[in-house]
Protein backbone atom coordinates (compact mmCIF):
# COMPACT_ATOMS: atom_id res chain seq x y z
CA UNK A 1 0.00 0.00 0.00
CA UNK A 2 1.08 3.32 -0.49
CA UNK A 3 1.03 5.28 2.78
CA UNK A 4 2.75 8.72 3.76
CA UNK A 5 6.15 8.62 5.16
CA UNK A 6 4.74 9.35 9.19
CA UNK A 7 2.55 6.89 8.46
CA UNK A 8 6.10 4.05 7.49
CA UNK A 9 7.49 5.55 10.78
CA UNK A 10 5.26 4.27 12.92
CA UNK A 11 5.01 1.39 11.26
CA UNK A 12 9.28 0.76 12.11
CA UNK A 13 9.09 2.35 15.57
CA UNK A 14 5.77 1.06 16.85
CA UNK A 15 4.19 -1.75 14.47
CA UNK A 16 1.50 -2.96 17.33
CA UNK A 17 0.13 0.18 17.10
CA UNK A 18 -0.71 0.54 13.94
CA UNK A 19 -1.76 -2.77 13.83
CA UNK A 20 -4.21 -2.56 16.40
CA UNK A 21 -5.23 0.58 14.88
CA UNK A 22 -5.77 -0.92 11.23
CA UNK A 23 -7.81 -4.36 12.87
CA UNK A 24 -9.35 -1.48 14.83
CA UNK A 25 -10.83 0.45 11.95
CA UNK A 26 -11.60 -3.02 10.02
CA UNK A 27 -13.73 -3.64 12.85
CA UNK A 28 -15.65 -0.61 13.98
CA UNK A 29 -15.79 1.57 10.71
CA UNK A 30 -18.37 4.65 11.11
CA UNK A 31 -20.29 3.39 8.49
CA UNK A 32 -20.91 -0.29 9.29
CA UNK A 33 -21.59 1.09 13.17
CA UNK A 34 -24.55 3.62 12.55
CA UNK A 35 -26.07 0.43 10.10
CA UNK A 36 -25.80 -1.39 13.02
CA UNK A 37 -27.42 0.74 15.15
CA UNK A 38 -30.42 1.08 12.84
CA UNK A 39 -30.46 -2.26 12.31
CA UNK A 40 -30.75 -3.55 15.86
CA UNK A 41 -31.84 -0.77 18.34
CA UNK A 42 -35.61 -0.99 18.94
CA UNK A 43 -36.59 2.86 20.99
CA UNK A 44 -33.37 4.73 20.09
CA UNK A 45 -33.18 6.58 16.76
CA UNK A 46 -30.25 8.56 15.47
CA UNK A 47 -30.91 12.84 15.83
CA UNK A 48 -28.09 14.45 15.80
CA UNK A 49 -25.28 12.14 17.84
CA UNK A 50 -23.97 9.03 15.98
CA UNK A 51 -23.71 5.85 17.07
CA UNK A 52 -19.88 5.24 16.00
CA UNK A 53 -19.49 8.47 17.69
CA UNK A 54 -20.94 7.01 21.53
CA UNK A 55 -18.47 4.26 20.67
CA UNK A 56 -15.42 6.26 19.79
CA UNK A 57 -15.86 8.17 23.46
CA UNK A 58 -16.36 4.96 25.45
CA UNK A 59 -13.85 3.69 23.43
CA UNK A 60 -11.20 6.32 24.98
CA UNK A 61 -12.86 5.44 28.62
CA UNK A 62 -12.38 1.93 28.32
CA UNK A 63 -8.78 1.87 27.07
CA UNK A 64 -7.47 4.79 29.58
CA UNK A 65 -6.47 7.30 27.03
CA UNK A 66 -9.25 8.98 28.78
CA UNK A 67 -10.61 8.87 32.83
CA UNK A 68 -13.93 9.23 31.99
CA UNK A 69 -16.94 9.86 29.91
CA UNK A 70 -16.91 13.37 30.37
CA UNK A 71 -13.11 13.56 30.02
CA UNK A 72 -13.40 11.96 26.74
CA UNK A 73 -16.07 14.19 25.65
CA UNK A 74 -13.92 17.55 26.38
CA UNK A 75 -11.14 15.91 24.39
CA UNK A 76 -13.38 15.79 21.10
CA UNK A 77 -16.62 18.34 21.76
CA UNK A 78 -15.54 20.88 18.98
CA UNK A 79 -16.21 17.56 16.52
CA UNK A 80 -19.55 16.87 18.35
CA UNK A 81 -22.88 18.39 17.40
CA UNK A 82 -24.71 17.98 20.78
CA UNK A 83 -24.26 18.37 24.91
CA UNK A 84 -22.59 16.43 27.43
CA UNK A 85 -26.16 15.78 28.86
CA UNK A 86 -27.59 14.46 25.25
CA UNK A 87 -24.40 12.25 25.41
CA UNK A 88 -25.24 10.40 28.83
CA UNK A 89 -28.55 10.19 28.02
CA UNK A 90 -27.69 8.26 24.88
CA UNK A 91 -25.33 6.16 27.17
CA UNK A 92 -28.30 5.50 29.77
CA UNK A 93 -30.86 4.93 27.28
CA UNK A 94 -28.55 2.01 24.75
CA UNK A 95 -30.35 -0.95 24.24
CA UNK A 96 -28.79 -4.06 25.41
CA UNK A 97 -29.40 -5.90 22.04
CA UNK A 98 -27.59 -3.37 20.77
CA UNK A 99 -24.04 -4.14 23.01
CA UNK A 100 -24.67 -7.20 21.81
CA UNK A 101 -24.77 -6.73 18.40
CA UNK A 102 -21.82 -4.80 18.71
CA UNK A 103 -19.60 -7.32 20.25
CA UNK A 104 -21.03 -9.85 17.78
CA UNK A 105 -19.94 -7.37 14.55
CA UNK A 106 -16.65 -6.78 15.75
CA UNK A 107 -15.44 -10.85 16.22
CA UNK A 108 -17.22 -11.62 12.43
CA UNK A 109 -15.51 -8.94 11.28
CA UNK A 110 -12.07 -9.94 12.63
CA UNK A 111 -12.67 -13.89 12.62
CA UNK A 112 -11.48 -14.04 8.84
CA UNK A 113 -8.20 -12.38 9.50
CA UNK A 114 -6.94 -13.86 11.68
CA UNK A 115 -7.80 -17.26 9.51
CA UNK A 116 -6.12 -15.44 6.74
CA UNK A 117 -3.09 -14.63 8.78
CA UNK A 118 -3.00 -18.20 10.11
CA UNK A 119 -2.87 -17.08 13.52
CA UNK A 120 -5.14 -19.37 14.88
CA UNK A 121 -4.48 -21.44 18.23
CA UNK A 122 -4.71 -25.27 17.89
CA UNK A 123 -7.81 -27.00 18.21
CA UNK A 124 -8.99 -28.11 21.52
CA UNK A 125 -11.10 -30.72 19.04
CA UNK A 126 -10.20 -30.96 15.95
CA UNK A 127 -13.36 -30.77 13.92
CA UNK A 128 -15.79 -29.47 16.31
CA UNK A 129 -16.19 -25.97 17.10
CA UNK A 130 -15.80 -25.32 20.58
CA UNK A 131 -17.23 -22.60 22.69
CA UNK A 132 -16.40 -21.81 26.12
CA UNK A 133 -18.86 -19.76 28.60
CA UNK A 134 -18.91 -18.05 31.65
CA UNK A 135 -20.59 -15.17 33.25
CA UNK A 136 -18.92 -11.56 34.49
CA UNK A 137 -20.65 -9.76 37.09
CA UNK A 138 -20.01 -5.52 36.92
CA UNK A 139 -18.53 -4.85 39.97
CA UNK A 140 -20.61 -2.63 42.43
CA UNK A 141 -20.98 1.83 41.15
CA UNK A 142 -20.99 4.61 42.23
CA UNK A 143 -23.98 5.84 44.23
CA UNK A 144 -24.84 8.71 41.60
CA UNK A 145 -28.38 7.78 40.87
CA UNK A 146 -31.15 9.14 43.19
CA UNK A 147 -32.80 5.59 43.77
CA UNK A 148 -28.99 4.53 45.00
CA UNK A 149 -28.00 7.76 47.87
CA UNK A 150 -30.04 5.33 50.74
CA UNK A 151 -28.66 2.35 49.88
CA UNK A 152 -26.40 1.01 52.09
CA UNK A 153 -25.45 -2.01 50.22
CA UNK A 154 -23.21 -1.94 46.43
CA UNK A 155 -25.39 -0.94 43.37
CA UNK A 156 -25.09 -4.12 40.93
CA UNK A 157 -25.51 -2.15 37.28
CA UNK A 158 -25.66 -6.08 35.84
CA UNK A 159 -23.70 -9.16 34.48
CA UNK A 160 -22.69 -10.65 31.27
CA UNK A 161 -22.29 -13.89 29.58
CA UNK A 162 -19.39 -14.13 27.57
CA UNK A 163 -18.96 -16.72 24.84
CA UNK A 164 -15.08 -17.24 23.91
CA UNK A 165 -13.92 -18.91 20.49
CA UNK A 166 -10.56 -20.68 22.05
CA UNK A 167 -9.18 -21.01 18.79
CA UNK A 168 -9.65 -17.31 17.61
CA UNK A 169 -9.20 -16.33 20.98
CA UNK A 170 -12.28 -13.55 20.28
CA UNK A 171 -15.35 -12.80 22.41
CA UNK A 172 -18.16 -14.00 20.16
CA UNK A 173 -20.72 -13.09 22.04
CA UNK A 174 -22.34 -11.38 24.94
CA UNK A 175 -25.24 -12.04 26.14
CA UNK A 176 -26.70 -8.52 28.75
CA UNK A 177 -28.58 -8.86 31.27
CA UNK A 178 -29.82 -5.78 33.19
CA UNK A 179 -30.55 -7.69 36.83
CA UNK A 180 -27.09 -7.82 38.88
CA UNK A 181 -29.17 -10.46 41.07
CA UNK A 182 -30.49 -12.63 38.01
CA UNK A 183 -28.75 -16.12 37.92
CA UNK A 184 -27.03 -17.03 34.82
CA UNK A 185 -29.37 -19.79 34.09
CA UNK A 186 -31.96 -17.82 33.60
CA UNK A 187 -30.15 -17.23 30.50
CA UNK A 188 -30.70 -20.36 29.41
CA UNK A 189 -32.91 -18.94 25.98
CA UNK A 190 -30.32 -16.91 25.05
CA UNK A 191 -27.78 -19.47 25.09
CA UNK A 192 -29.25 -22.02 23.00
CA UNK A 193 -30.22 -19.09 20.31
CA UNK A 194 -26.46 -19.33 19.77
CA UNK A 195 -25.84 -22.85 19.64
CA UNK A 196 -25.49 -24.83 15.81
CA UNK A 197 -24.94 -28.57 15.17
CA UNK A 198 -21.82 -30.48 16.30
CA UNK A 199 -20.67 -27.31 18.64
CA UNK A 200 -19.08 -28.23 21.99
CA UNK A 201 -20.08 -26.16 24.72
CA UNK A 202 -17.55 -25.42 27.84
CA UNK A 203 -19.28 -24.35 31.38
CA UNK A 204 -19.23 -24.11 34.91
CA UNK A 205 -21.26 -25.47 36.99
CA UNK A 206 -23.59 -22.40 37.24
CA UNK A 207 -24.74 -23.79 33.61
CA UNK A 208 -25.77 -27.26 34.98
CA UNK A 209 -29.67 -27.08 34.59
CA UNK A 210 -31.46 -30.14 32.63
CA UNK A 211 -33.04 -27.33 30.34
CA UNK A 212 -29.65 -26.19 28.89
CA UNK A 213 -27.99 -29.46 28.79
CA UNK A 214 -31.33 -31.04 27.09
CA UNK A 215 -31.38 -27.98 24.90
CA UNK A 216 -27.42 -28.59 23.44
CA UNK A 217 -28.56 -31.82 22.87
CA UNK A 218 -31.43 -31.51 20.59
CA UNK A 219 -29.58 -28.85 18.37
CA UNK A 220 -27.56 -31.77 17.80
CA UNK A 221 -24.39 -30.39 19.84
CA UNK A 222 -22.41 -31.55 22.79
CA UNK A 223 -21.46 -30.01 26.58
CA UNK A 224 -19.19 -30.65 28.66
CA UNK A 225 -20.32 -28.73 31.53
CA UNK A 226 -19.17 -29.20 35.73
CA UNK A 227 -21.80 -31.33 37.23
CA UNK A 228 -24.04 -29.22 39.96
CA UNK A 229 -25.09 -30.48 43.55
CA UNK A 230 -29.01 -29.55 42.04
CA UNK A 231 -29.23 -31.73 39.49
CA UNK A 232 -30.57 -35.10 39.61
CA UNK A 233 -28.46 -37.89 38.03
CA UNK A 234 -28.75 -41.44 38.35
CA UNK A 235 -26.04 -43.79 37.73
CA UNK A 236 -26.51 -46.62 35.14
CA UNK A 237 -22.92 -48.16 35.82
CA UNK A 238 -20.15 -48.79 37.90
CA UNK A 239 -17.34 -45.76 38.23
CA UNK A 240 -14.53 -47.06 36.30
CA UNK A 241 -10.72 -45.55 36.83
CA UNK A 242 -9.64 -44.41 33.12
CA UNK A 243 -6.27 -42.93 33.26
CA UNK A 244 -4.61 -39.79 34.38
CA UNK A 245 -4.20 -36.21 33.78
CA UNK A 246 -1.79 -33.85 35.32
CA UNK A 247 -3.76 -32.73 37.96
CA UNK A 248 -5.52 -35.94 39.48
CA UNK A 249 -6.78 -39.60 38.42
CA UNK A 250 -10.01 -39.94 36.22
CA UNK A 251 -13.08 -41.87 36.58
CA UNK A 252 -15.83 -42.37 34.22
CA UNK A 253 -19.33 -43.93 34.44
CA UNK A 254 -22.79 -43.95 32.28
CA UNK A 255 -25.64 -41.82 34.15
CA UNK A 256 -29.12 -40.74 33.12
CA UNK A 257 -29.76 -36.92 34.15
CA UNK A 258 -33.01 -36.85 35.26
CA UNK A 259 -36.33 -33.97 36.50
CA UNK A 260 -39.31 -34.37 38.52
CA UNK A 261 -41.73 -33.84 35.43
CA UNK A 262 -40.24 -36.85 33.53
CA UNK A 263 -37.58 -35.60 31.49
CA UNK A 264 -34.17 -37.50 31.20
CA UNK A 265 -31.10 -37.36 28.95
CA UNK A 266 -28.11 -39.82 28.75
CA UNK A 267 -25.08 -38.98 29.58
CA UNK A 268 -21.23 -39.57 30.80
CA UNK A 269 -19.86 -38.61 34.19
CA UNK A 270 -15.87 -37.60 34.43
CA UNK A 271 -15.21 -37.41 37.81
CA UNK A 272 -11.30 -35.82 38.36
CA UNK A 273 -10.14 -36.79 41.48
CA UNK A 274 -7.28 -33.78 42.47
CA UNK A 275 -4.13 -35.16 43.70
CA UNK A 276 -4.53 -31.28 45.39
CA UNK A 277 -8.09 -29.35 46.16
CA UNK A 278 -9.04 -26.22 44.64
CA UNK A 279 -8.97 -23.17 45.88
CA UNK A 280 -12.60 -23.69 47.58
CA UNK A 281 -12.05 -26.89 48.88
CA UNK A 282 -13.00 -29.87 46.31
CA UNK A 283 -11.39 -32.47 46.22
CA UNK A 284 -12.80 -34.41 43.12
CA UNK A 285 -14.49 -32.49 40.04
CA UNK A 286 -17.59 -34.13 38.43
CA UNK A 287 -17.76 -33.44 34.39
CA UNK A 288 -21.15 -34.13 32.42
CA UNK A 289 -20.81 -34.35 28.76
CA UNK A 290 -22.73 -36.07 25.72
CA UNK A 291 -19.62 -36.59 23.62
CA UNK A 292 -19.35 -40.16 22.21
CA UNK A 293 -16.26 -41.56 23.41
CA UNK A 294 -14.55 -42.30 20.07
CA UNK A 295 -14.42 -38.58 20.08
CA UNK A 296 -13.25 -38.03 23.04
CA UNK A 297 -12.38 -40.82 25.97
CA UNK A 298 -12.60 -39.51 29.48
CA UNK A 299 -9.05 -38.19 29.82
CA UNK A 300 -9.49 -35.79 26.91
CA UNK A 301 -12.93 -34.35 28.61
CA UNK A 302 -11.13 -33.76 31.76
CA UNK A 303 -8.75 -32.14 29.78
CA UNK A 304 -11.05 -30.09 27.54
CA UNK A 305 -12.62 -28.91 31.01
CA UNK A 306 -9.70 -27.31 31.79
CA UNK A 307 -9.44 -24.95 29.15
CA UNK A 308 -12.82 -23.38 30.69
CA UNK A 309 -10.15 -21.21 32.68
CA UNK A 310 -9.43 -19.45 29.64
CA UNK A 311 -12.50 -17.39 29.72
CA UNK A 312 -11.34 -16.58 33.80
CA UNK A 313 -7.87 -15.19 31.94
CA UNK A 314 -9.62 -13.38 29.39
CA UNK A 315 -11.55 -11.42 32.49
CA UNK A 316 -8.60 -10.97 34.19
CA UNK A 317 -7.24 -9.23 31.11
CA UNK A 318 -10.13 -7.19 30.51
CA UNK A 319 -9.51 -5.65 34.16
CA UNK A 320 -5.66 -5.45 33.84
CA UNK A 321 -5.73 -3.77 30.24
CA UNK A 322 -8.60 -2.19 29.97
CA UNK A 323 -11.48 -0.28 31.85
CA UNK A 324 -14.67 -2.01 31.22
CA UNK A 325 -16.35 -1.69 34.75
CA UNK A 326 -16.63 1.68 34.65
CA UNK A 327 -17.67 3.06 38.53
CA UNK A 328 -19.47 6.30 37.75
CA UNK A 329 -22.00 4.72 35.10
CA UNK A 330 -25.00 3.94 37.33
CA UNK A 331 -27.43 3.41 34.36
CA UNK A 332 -27.01 -0.51 33.54
CA UNK A 333 -27.59 -0.19 29.98
CA UNK A 334 -24.50 2.48 30.28
CA UNK A 335 -22.51 -0.12 32.26
CA UNK A 336 -23.15 -2.99 30.20
CA UNK A 337 -22.51 -0.85 27.03
CA UNK A 338 -18.78 0.16 28.68
CA UNK A 339 -18.16 -4.07 29.19
CA UNK A 340 -19.10 -4.54 25.42
CA UNK A 341 -16.92 -1.89 24.08
CA UNK A 342 -14.21 -3.39 26.68
CA UNK A 343 -14.65 -6.62 24.84
CA UNK A 344 -14.82 -5.58 21.34
CA UNK A 345 -11.20 -3.63 21.97
CA UNK A 346 -9.90 -7.21 23.43
CA UNK A 347 -11.08 -8.69 20.33
CA UNK A 348 -8.75 -6.07 18.27
CA UNK A 349 -5.72 -6.69 20.24
CA UNK A 350 -6.68 -10.43 20.00
CA UNK A 351 -6.57 -9.88 16.66
CA UNK A 352 -2.69 -8.03 17.12
CA UNK A 353 -1.84 -11.40 18.91
CA UNK A 354 -2.90 -13.34 16.54
CA UNK A 355 -0.58 -11.93 13.81
CA UNK A 356 2.50 -12.36 15.99
CA UNK A 357 1.75 -15.90 16.52
CA UNK A 358 1.55 -16.43 12.66
CA UNK A 359 4.86 -14.80 12.27
CA UNK A 360 6.92 -15.89 15.34
CA UNK A 361 5.23 -19.04 16.43
CA UNK A 362 2.28 -19.83 18.65
CA UNK A 363 4.58 -20.97 20.86
CA UNK A 364 7.07 -18.55 21.88
CA UNK A 365 4.04 -15.51 21.47
CA UNK A 366 1.73 -17.48 24.16
CA UNK A 367 4.61 -17.95 26.76
CA UNK A 368 6.51 -14.58 26.46
CA UNK A 369 4.39 -11.93 25.22
CA UNK A 370 2.27 -9.60 27.50
CA UNK A 371 -0.97 -8.68 26.12
CA UNK A 372 -0.75 -5.55 29.16
CA UNK A 373 2.26 -4.46 27.20
CA UNK A 374 0.97 -4.45 23.60
CA UNK A 375 -2.46 -2.65 25.18
CA UNK A 376 -0.10 -0.18 27.26
CA UNK A 377 2.17 0.32 23.87
CA UNK A 378 -1.43 1.13 22.00
CA UNK A 379 -2.37 3.70 24.79
CA UNK A 380 1.00 5.37 24.96
CA UNK A 381 1.17 6.12 21.03
CA UNK A 382 -2.89 6.54 20.36
CA UNK A 383 -2.87 10.48 20.87
CA UNK A 384 0.45 11.21 18.55
CA UNK A 385 -0.31 8.98 16.29
CA UNK A 386 -4.12 9.87 15.69
CA UNK A 387 -2.49 13.48 15.29
CA UNK A 388 0.78 12.74 13.09
CA UNK A 389 -1.65 10.16 10.46
CA UNK A 390 -3.62 11.54 8.76
CA UNK A 391 -7.26 10.01 8.80
CA UNK A 392 -7.46 9.08 5.18
CA UNK A 393 -4.68 7.04 5.82
CA UNK A 394 -6.46 4.65 8.18
CA UNK A 395 -10.03 5.16 5.82
CA UNK A 396 -8.60 2.18 3.43
CA UNK A 397 -8.64 -0.17 6.17
CA UNK A 398 -12.49 -0.14 6.70
CA UNK A 399 -13.25 -1.85 3.18
CA UNK A 400 -10.24 -3.71 3.14
CA UNK A 401 -10.42 -7.58 2.42
CA UNK A 402 -9.70 -9.70 5.50
CA UNK A 403 -7.37 -11.66 2.86
CA UNK A 404 -5.27 -7.77 2.07
CA UNK A 405 -5.47 -6.52 5.76
CA UNK A 406 -4.22 -10.39 6.91
CA UNK A 407 -1.16 -9.78 4.65
CA UNK A 408 -0.41 -6.39 5.60
CA UNK A 409 -0.37 -7.23 9.55
CA UNK A 410 1.68 -9.98 8.72
CA UNK A 411 3.87 -7.65 6.93
CA UNK A 412 4.17 -5.30 10.10
CA UNK A 413 4.03 -7.81 12.47
CA UNK A 414 8.13 -8.35 10.97
CA UNK A 415 9.05 -4.96 12.70
CA UNK A 416 8.05 -5.95 16.44
CA UNK A 417 10.58 -6.70 18.66
CA UNK A 418 8.94 -9.18 21.30
CA UNK A 419 11.57 -8.47 24.10
CA UNK A 420 9.54 -4.68 24.76
CA UNK A 421 6.18 -7.04 24.92
CA UNK A 422 7.74 -9.61 27.15
CA UNK A 423 5.74 -11.55 30.21
CA UNK A 424 7.57 -11.63 33.47
CA UNK A 425 5.44 -14.32 35.15
CA UNK A 426 5.89 -13.84 38.79
CA UNK A 427 6.19 -17.15 40.94
CA UNK A 428 4.07 -18.57 43.65
CA UNK A 429 2.54 -16.07 46.34
CA UNK A 430 4.45 -16.73 49.99
CA UNK A 431 1.80 -17.01 52.66
CA UNK A 432 0.30 -13.84 54.01
CA UNK A 433 0.98 -13.65 58.03
CA UNK A 434 -1.48 -13.38 60.78
CA UNK A 435 -2.03 -9.41 61.05
CA UNK A 436 -2.17 -9.12 64.84
CA UNK A 437 -0.10 -5.64 65.24
CA UNK A 438 -2.32 -2.46 65.74
CA UNK A 439 -5.63 -3.84 65.92
CA UNK A 440 -7.23 -1.02 68.29
CA UNK A 441 -6.62 1.39 65.16
CA UNK A 442 -7.81 2.14 61.69
CA UNK A 443 -4.63 3.63 60.15
CA UNK A 444 -0.82 2.80 60.77
CA UNK A 445 1.87 5.17 59.72
CA UNK A 446 4.07 2.83 57.00
CA UNK A 447 7.26 4.94 57.60
CA UNK A 448 7.36 3.82 61.41
CA UNK A 449 6.75 0.22 61.14
CA UNK A 450 9.95 0.90 58.72
CA UNK A 451 11.56 2.41 61.67
CA UNK A 452 11.11 -0.09 63.54
CA UNK A 453 11.89 -3.01 61.50
CA UNK A 454 15.18 -1.15 61.10
CA UNK A 455 15.54 -0.94 65.12
CA UNK A 456 15.44 3.26 64.29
Amino acid sequence: MLMSKIFDRFVAKTPVSVMARAAMEHAMAPDALDALFVEHADKQYTRELLFSSVVDLMGMVVSKVAPSVHAAYQEVAETLPVSITSVYNKLNKLEPCVTSALVRHTACRLAPVITEMGGQLPALLPGYRVRILDGNHLAATERRLHVLLQSKAGPLPGHALVVLDPALMLATNMIPCEDGHAQERSLSPAILALVEANDVWIADRNFCTFKLLSGIAERLAFFCIRQHAGLTVVSSGTLRAIGRTETGQVFEQAVTITTAEGGSLKARRIVLRLDKATRDGDAEIAILTNLPKSVADAVVVAALYRNRWTLETMFQSLTTMFQGEIATLGYPQAALFGFGVALAAYNVLSTVQAALRAEFGVAKVQEEVSGYYIANEVRATASGMAIAVEPFDWEAFQTMSPATLAKEMRSWATHVKLQKLKRHPRGPKKPVPKRTQYVDSSHVSTARLLAKSRGK
